[in-house]
């Protein structure tokens, strides 16, 4: 775990980190503590939020002032949370925050429309709430809000964000339910036109486990392609929270998915199950796409550090567990991406 994950955890309280099922230990017959779980919601939550504008003139959301980051910072929730935002835009245009998957009041929507933005300078309180999966009074089912889910700009450039979102200004959401299964560490991976994290083409950001880490993978596309986003040597269930629930769920499990503007997802993985450590390629499938460099590694290191096979031939940094490396760093949320939510920062 690094220091990082740590502080999170320690200072944001909540569900513990996961304790995944190591392959290592398997073979010595090693004891394992069961994984770690999401516990109920209900929690009033507050957050200080910043967009930025970055050195080379890309922008960013941030927890801290001056840390602002691409992908924004990472926020989770357990359902039945609510989440108050004190959003300060600190840039020299008209900014906002617009959630994806959540519930909020029209004055909470981050749109010119509405009069929800914030000019340059101000500041404005957002709230964003949960819900659990109950029946409405008419009978009829109403699903709970736990999911992979995203935010993002939608007023820099034009009334729909196009601007802010090209430039930087988006991040993951997280939304847990009571009972799921939390990671080791979490990792944000976007597809924005033919740029992965909005780094240049061929400097896809690589991100880095140890064999037998649960690993979680937030996946988001903006911009105006269409992708398929493809895993090597490790595969995920088709269904909210990427995990199996037994033998008998009929979800399909793929190593591939197709992705259009302003889809998200998310599914977890034990690293190297099955395959072992290595320098495992994600991409977009698009070949021409991947030609472009839409492509990364997942570093799964064996339990000495190594990685067989690996030399690395470029200076790509490995990914923190937020997906923006080591100047990225704080999170909201149940935890490393699991332990702790979204009320504090760090």
């Amino acid at each position: 775990m690094d220091r990082r994950g740590f502080n999170r955890r320690v200072l944001l309280g909540g569900a513990a980190v996961a304790t995944s099922l190591s392959l290592s230990s398997e073979a010595t017959g090693a004891a394992e503590a069961p994984a770690r779980t999401a516990p109920a919601g209900g929690a009033v939550r507050h957050l200080k939020l910043y967009a930025e504008k970055l050195a080379d003139g890309q922008l960013g959301y941030g927890f801290e002032k001056g840390r602002a980051s691409i992908p924004g910072p990472l926020i989770e929730l357990n359902e039945g949370d609510t989440l108050h935002i004190e959003f300060e835009n600190t840039t020299d245009v008209a900014a906002s925050l617009h959630v994806h998957g959540l519930d909020y009041e029209i004055t909470s929507d981050g749109t010119r429309l509405s009069r929800s933005h914030v000019e340059p300078g101000a500041t404005r309180t957002y709230t964003w709430r949960t819900h659990a999966p109950g029946r409405r009074t008419d009978g009829t089912w109403r699903a709970g809000s736990a999911g992979y889910w995203h935010y993002h700009d939608h007023v820099v450039g034009t009334d729909h964000g196009t601007g802010g979102v090209r430039r930087g200004l988006y991040g993951p959401v997280i939304v847990r339910r009571r009972g799921d299964v939390l990671p080791d560490r979490t990792h944000t991976i976007v597809f924005n036109d033919l740029l992965i994290n909005n780094r240049p083409p061929h400097t896809g950001p690589d991100f880095e486990a140890t064999v037998g880490d649960r690993v979680e993978f937030v996946m988001i596309t903006h911009g105006e392609y269409y992708h398929t986003f493809h895993l090597h040597g490790h595969r995920w269930a088709d269904n909210r929270t990427g995990t199996l629930t037994g033998p008998e769920d009929p979800s399909q499990v793929i190593d591939n998915k197709i992705v259009g503007p302003a889809d998200s997802f998310g599914f977890q993985v034990i690293a190297g199950e099955g395959v072992g450590a290595g320098a495992w390629m994600y991409h977009c499938h698009v070949q021409s796409h991947s030609d472009m460099g839409m492509a990364g590694l997942f570093l799964v290191k064996k339990a000495d550090g190594t990685i067989p096979g690996y030399e690395p031939h470029a200076p790509h940094e490995p990914q923190g567990a937020d997906g923006t490396g080591t100047a990225g760093g704080a999170h909201a949320g149940a935890g490393e991406a699991g332990g702790a939510h979204g009320a504090h920062q760090h």
